[in-house]
């Protein structure tokens, strides 16, 4: 028993001194978003998926009212029967021989038939029954709307986890430059050219870098989390980024022809153009209620009291329904049908409006960024060239550190704002495809 002990204590002290390794993906933007917008991927994605199918579900049903209806039935029954309770009596003469009953039975009766009925007349089927392929079309684009707002959700929390990881390396290269000119001042106030001011100077710097370092780091986690939640994937994935955050130019276009190709191919503009179909048909299904319908129907089957003495009988008609007066229910129904297609209408114009915005500000937002990019590209450039030449000045004994460190601090910044830059880039790209409806065929 105490050998149990003493093994137990151990294999928790090894599980304690080895954690279980996460398991490490490896990812690209591509497949982060292909993995995002898969059937198992992120909620959004199926949710979409399921009001498809439901919308899909309420076509047929509409289209059933249009198809033949049949349906069979097997009815055996024992009755006894009151006559008098029924109105029926017999006045017997004085002195007649027999004596008729007033309760009869119990007697059976057995009844198999089948029914049929068919709709040959009824335009107010056929207008809900394209009213419901129109929404059934809504939610297909819907579906591929979702597709794409999760395409563009994972991008950007892709671009930000890499810029995470961008800063991550940048504090790294900035607590070693750190360290190494510590150990320069180090060096310089053991050969008799330096001062211990230096020395705490450099010292102060290295705490800040690595003070700095941390921060990035905690961000990084943060951005690698949000990225795996936007994904649908397990938050106990370790993430391997394989992108990089760099500047990939963009085809230069108009403000026309992206709202052109905007409004031909935003998914959530088609669904609501849809929609305003969908409302348009179910107005007019509601207007036709008022004419005449026409049906056919019919059955046959065997009925007797028993299967030796039944008999074959049947029944086939034509009706004809005409409305007359619902207490003004159809007038209700038809003007609020009415209504909600004007609001539609209105949506639909007022989603324009706003696909026109989205692209003028996407281009607009483009164009700012890219000339950060180049901006910022010539700060880090002017940064390296101005501490390269600090530091030769210093190991020359002609410069302070105080210069070395400014140009260090001025380095930082400017690494800062191009990989801010480079960031605000690629998102203000996906922002321009997302307002034109090719986020997924962007980032492929």
């Amino acid at each position: 028993m105490k050998y149990a002990w003493v093994m137990t204590l151990a294999a928790a002290a090894a599980m304690a001194a080895d954690p279980p390794t996460r398991p490490v993906l490896s990812l690209s933007l591509k497949r982060a978003v292909e993995i995002a917008t898969s059937p198992e991927g992120n909620a959004n994605i199926q949710l979409a998926a399921e009001a498809l199918k439901q919308a899909q579900a309420r076509t047929l049903e509409s289209r059933a009212a249009l198809l033949p209806d049949v349906e069979g039935s097997l009815n055996y029954q024992s009755r006894t029967e009151n006559l008098a309770a029924m109105g029926i009596k017999f006045n017997i003469p004085p002195g007649f021989p027999f004596q008729i009953p007033t309760f009869v039975g119990p007697f059976s009766t057995l009844d198999a038939r089948v029914t049929a009925s068919q709709t040959i007349f009824d335009f107010s089927s056929i207008r809900r029954f394209q009213a419901a392929r129109s929404g059934a079309a809504a939610a297909r684009s819907d579906a591929e709307n979702a597709g794409e707002q999760v395409a563009a959700q994972v991008a950007r929390a892709y671009l930000m986890a890499i810029k995470a990881d961008a800063d991550r390396d940048t504090a790294q290269s900035n607590v070693k430059l750190s360290q190494a000119l510590l150990v320069q001042a180090n060096n310089e106030k053991t050969a008799g050219t330096g001062t211990g001011i230096e020395i705490t100077r450099a010292k102060v710097q290295l705490a800040n870098d690595r003070q700095h370092l941390l921060e990035t780091q905690n961000a990084r986690t943060s951005a690698h989390l949000r990225l795996l939640r936007a994904m649908g994937a397990s938050l106990d994935t370790e993430l391997d980024l394989t992108d990089k955050l760099g500047y990939l130019p963009v085809d230069a276009v108009t403000l026309e022809q992206a709202k052109a190709q905007a409004l031909a191919t935003r998914p959530d503009y088609q669904a609501q153009r849809n929609r305003e179909q969908n409302a348009r048909l179910s107005a007019s299904a509601t207007k036709l209620e008022r004419v005449p319908s026409v049906a056919a129907f019919g059955d046959y089957g065997s009925i007797g009291s028993g299967l030796d003495s039944s008999l074959p009988t049947r029944t086939i008609g034509i009706s004809l329904r005409v409305p007359l007066f619902d207490g003004g229910r159809r007038d209700a129904r038809r003007e609020e049908s009415a209504s909600q297609y004007r609001a539609e209408q209105v949506r639909t114009a007022d989603l324009k409006e706003q696909i026109e915005l989205d692209v003028r500000l996407a281009l607009d937002a483009l164009q700012s960024a890219d000339d950060e990019v180049k901006v910022a590209k010539d700060g880090v450039e002017l940064s390296q060239n101005e501490l390269a030449q600090a530091r030769r000045r210093y190991e020359a004994g002609v410069a302070t550190s105080i210069e070395v460190t400014d140009a260090q601090t001025r380095l930082e910044r400017a690494l800062d704002n191009q990989t801010t830059a480079l960031y605000g880039y690629n998102v203000a790209r996906i922002d321009l495809a997302q307002s034109m409806g090719k986020v997924r065929s962007t980032v492929q």
